[in-house]
């Protein structure tokens, strides 16, 4: 008698890191988890880049292509991700079920013209060999987006030049003046661009190259926030950097940048308390219509594995991106309670800006991962609950009490708030703005 035998791998549910119950997920769920907070090849703090690249490779085959297109536009325009987009582009060139989407894909995340050379670096990260059609195509199509400023600032030395690029996607110009443009391209020949970089390469004494650029306002604002100990040190003053800070836009600048910059420049922290106020009401801070209605209780990991930097070259912590979220919403709620967790979860006193930033950083030691305990601590009454979090649980999560949203703000293979949690992958303002549309289109 033939006896049926039970496979026992597919009967194993999968567990976080740190052995708690995760979800079982599709293609697409572990595609997204995988992408949307991924800096494409830095090691996080339970997995290496290596590993992540690898996982996304696998999975980009299994999911449709319309959809790993879609991703890929979302992870470059939504989240501000600039690699991981080229990566899922390049994947889907492999794939003759997804390489007819590869040239519309590529024009779209596309946005700046070092990525054209940096898409090639890494289609040929495994070694040189002909760029497919479709590649040709959406590089082409790319290259006539940027002027004579754009291409000048990014023609560096590397592995791959722009005019590389152009003489491999045989780029077709649109008019005689761009013809020219990229003669000069091809013959070294542009004009040189007025940056920070090429001012501090240039030589000569670095403080007259700051002060110049901070009064003729050639530093965009991240490049003045990224900048502020190199000034210090330069000797710039203190007055005329805050000058600089007050007059920034900040449309385009997320709380976790300033929050960053004030760990590192810590004698400016009013004038980017100042600047990151007014980026929050660009965001809906002071707009009753878009605050988001109720009682909305805040649940923020502090666990040792946040605090841990987004990459190798960042000077950003994955806990400036949870305080960042964390800030942003306190803001745009109509009545919040902000809790920490770790060990345990400990309630935060209720404050503001950065001040929130120190409560919620100084609440308690950075250790475990005890998300289903700090939920059952929440003993208060709530119309949402936001959790913030890595998802690398030590022990098992249960299901919030109403509402519920978990923001995923790393790469790890599994998570756990899936199924009654509304699962959010990234952290950008992107995600408080989809809690926002959601919540509006649901039936009254």
């Amino acid at each position: 008698m033939k006896l049926n035998i039970l496979r026992l791998a597919h009967l194993v549910r999968p567990r976080t890191h740190e052995g708690a119950p995760a979800a079982i997920l599709t293609p697409e769920q572990a595609l997204r988890r995988s992408v949307l907070a991924c800096m494409l090849w830095e090691n996080e703090f339970y997995e290496e880049g290596v590993a992540i690249a690898g996982r996304i490779r696998e999975l980009v085959p299994k999911v449709a292509a319309e959809k790993v297109a879609a991703l890929a536009v979302e992870a470059r325009t939504t989240m501000k991700l600039r690699h991981a987009p080229l990566f899922l582009a390049r994947e889907m060139a492999r794939h003759a079920t997804h390489r007819g989407l590869v040239a519309e894909t590529l024009v779209r995340v596309i946005q700046r013209a070092d990525e054209l050379s940096e898409f090639v670096a890494i289609y040929w990260v495994e070694g040189r060999c002909p760029l497919s059609a479709q590649v040709k195509k959406g590089l082409a199509a790319g290259f006539t987006n940027f002027d004579e400023y754009a291409l000048a600032k990014y023609d560096r030395a590397g592995i791959v030049r722009l005019r590389d690029v152009l003489f491999l996607s045989h780029a077709k110009p649109r008019d005689t003046a761009q013809a020219e443009l990229w003669k000069r391209l091809i013959a070294g020949e542009l004009t040189t661009p007025d940056t920070w970089e090429v001012a501090l390469s240039s030589g000569g004494d670095k403080r007259t190259h700051w002060e110049r650029l901070l009064g003729e306002r050639k530093l965009g604002a991240l490049a003045l926030l990224r900048n502020l100990r190199n000034m210090k040190d330069a000797g710039v003053p203190e007055s005329q950097v805050v000058a600089a800070l007050d007059a920034m836009r900040t449309d385009r600048v997320l709380p976790f940048r300033f929050l960053a910059a004030a760990r590192h420049a810590p004698q400016l922290e009013e004038a980017l308390e100042r600047a990151m106020f007014r980026s929050l009401e660009g965001r809906g801070a002071n707009d009753e219509v878009a605050r988001l209605g109720g009682h909305t209780v805040i649940l923020v990991d502090v666990s040792g594995s946040m605090v841990a930097p987004l990459s190798r070259r960042s000077q950003m912590l994955r806990t400036d991106a949870a305080y960042g979220l964390a800030v942003l919403m306190r803001e745009i709620a109509e009545k919040v309670t902000v809790y920490t967790f770790s060990n345990s979860a400990k309630r935060v006193p209720s404050r503001r800006g950065f001040a929130l930033r120190d409560a919620m950083e100084s609440s308690q030691s950075h250790q475990g991962t005890y998300l289903g305990a700090a939920l059952d601590a929440v003993d208060e009454r709530y119309d949402r609950i936001i959790v913030i979090t890595d998802e690398q649980s030590h022990d098992r999560v249960g299901a919030p009490r109403g509402r519920g949203y978990m923001i995923n703000v790393a790469s790890a293979r599994n998570g756990v708030g899936y199924g009654p949690w509304v699962h959010i992958d990234g952290f950008s303002e992107a995600v408080i703005n989809y809690i926002r549309e959601l919540e509006n289109n649901e039936p009254r």
